[in-house]
């Protein structure tokens, strides 16, 4: 956020926030959820208002989803690569398999209807969270009550990584979102269908399923147990009916997600097998640096969820060992704790690989944030149930504001953005090659030109003038202008920073 406009909008969403508490005390459950996807609309909206692509991954996804746009069933990051390039090296080669497909269609959809600009390529985020604040709700309520579900999706709603995530700032942006809320879309579904027993749900299950190994590949598959689980809390046991559905629902996901892997390994064979390979090395090697100790995860629930979330996830653990069996606590624990432990066994580690556990969180916490509330005057220590109700809400929003960054005064429209567009709407279509630029991943997605960062010997520029390029190069990164001169290149000027 810019100062002071963030600032004022930081403001603005904590009263509406305070208007949606004060309407469900009054029982305007309707308009107390409105208010909360309304105003986590707009926190995003905002957050997504910078006018450049993000560093860290985003940039990726933005070039490979605009490439798309031409030809949705062949990635590219390089779509017209000049030089040798390693299909090994997912920064700089052609064929870019590096991801699964989901999170890049929406964005190259998105695009083809509104532009190919950063609102465009963030608004399937954008709305995929929103929409997570309802699904949120609406999962809670099938296990607690109003007041449970309604702090479960405030929780969901304020939340600063998905905020963060939404817009596109932080690492593993996009995909993480995506998938979050394809797990719990399938999560709904399969709630509704145990309870109403009605197969379009089932299929939808199955199809939001598949949509996430589209676009996370395998931990979709958590989805599955807690189907069953959801049968068992709606007291479907009959054994023909459970393996029926069961069938159906498998078939579903594989008719979904299983074409795109065949495809990709017989049309890009060399990519496709090394990604898998890549993958694999998750558990085994931590990747680009991104290691941490074994309780990593549960220090980044801490951090991600606020530190009286493992109290909660505690008191869930307690629950369950105190009381008769029962599914719905099984629900959660197993869409919690197995991510957690299975992720923290892989070498590389990094926060967005838990975020699909966040709406499970949120609902327990919210559990048990009711249950310390509607207990307050049989405690003996009543003031230490008061502190841990304030901290429950007050350290999440701490660290909301801290991610939102109010104060900040940094620049969301930068030069080097401007420079970039205005040199791509005048090279339109034009057989061209940028050299010198700092971000050629960026310089890409902004023009139609290919891109490098560094600049080749005049041989090989004068042999590509010769194959009828027109070459660009940026002066601001220090050049010999009597070797590179106007008179034979365009010296162009885009800024560094």
């Amino acid at each position: 956020m810019n100062f002071p406009a963030g600032l004022i909008i930081l403001i603005l969403c904590a009263i509406a926030y305070w208007f949606s508490w004060r309407s469900l005390a009054q029982q305007k459950k309707t308009l107390a959820l409105f208010l909360l996807v309304f105003i986590g609309l707009i926190l995003r909206l905002y957050l997504s208002s910078d006018f450049y692509l993000h560093a860290w991954d985003e940039r990726y996804h933005a070039l490979v989803a605009k490439n798309m746009m031409n030809h949705p069933l062949i990635p590219t990051l390089y779509e017209n690569p000049i030089f040798p390039f390693s299909y090994q090296d997912w920064s700089g080669n052609h064929i870019w398999v590096h991801k699964q497909p989901m999170p890049l269609w929406t964005m190259s959809i998105s695009m083809l209807l509104f532009g190919v600009n950063e609102i465009a390529l963030r608004l399937p985020s954008i709305l995929m969270s929103t929409m997570g604040i309802v699904i949120t709700y609406r999962i809670a309520k099938h296990f607690f009550n109003s007041r449970t579900a309604f702090v479960a999706a405030f929780l969901f709603s304020s939340n600063g990584l998905i905020i963060e995530l939404t817009s596109g700032r932080v690492a593993t942006d996009h995909i993480d979102i995506t998938f979050m809320f394809f797990i719990q879309a399938a999560v709904l579904m399969a709630l509704e269908f145990a309870k109403h027993k009605r197969v379009v749900f089932n299929i939808l299950c199955g199809v939001f399923i598949g949509f996430a190994i589209l676009t996370k590949w395998l931990p979709a598959l958590i989805v599955v147990p807690l189907w069953g689980l959801a049968l068992m809390h709606y007291k479907l046991y009959k054994p023909k009916f459970v393996l029926a559905h069961l069938l159906l629902l498998l078939s579903v996901v594989a008719i979904v997600a299983l074409p795109w892997q065949i495809y990709i390994h017989e049309m890009f064979p060399q990519e496709a097998i090394w990604e898998a390979e890549f993958n694999r090395k998750h558990f085994t090697e931590a990747l680009d640096g991104q290691s941490g100790p074994f309780y990593y995860y549960f220090d980044k629930v801490r951090l991600i969820f606020g530190e009286v979330t493992l109290l909660a996830l505690l008191f869930l653990l307690v629950v369950m060992s105190k009381k008769r069996w029962r599914p719905k606590y099984s629900i959660f624990a197993l869409w919690i704790f197995v991510p957690i432990f299975v992720f923290s066994l892989a070498a590389t580690k990094m926060q967005g690989y838990i975020l699909f556990i966040a709406p499970a969180v949120f609902i327990v916490g919210a559990f048990y944030w009711n249950f310390l509330r509607t207990r307050m005057h049989v405690h003996r220590y009543r003031w230490g149930s008061v502190l841990i109700l304030v901290l429950f809400i007050g350290l999440p929003i701490r660290y909301s504001i801290e991610r939102l960054k109010p104060f900040d005064r940094s620049e969301r429209n930068p030069l080097w953005v401007i420079q970039l567009k205005k040199l791509g709407e005048k090279t339109k279509d034009e057989k061209g090659i940028l050299f010198n630029v700092s971000r050629p991943i960026e310089a890409m997605f902004y023009t139609d030109l290919v891109a490098y960062e560094r600049l080749p010997k005049v041989e090989i520029l004068d042999s590509l003038v010769g194959q009828g390029y027109t070459i660009f190069i940026n002066k601001n990164g220090g050049i010999d202008k009597g070797v590179y001169s106007e008179e034979k290149y365009e010296l162009v000027s885009i800024a560094e920073n």
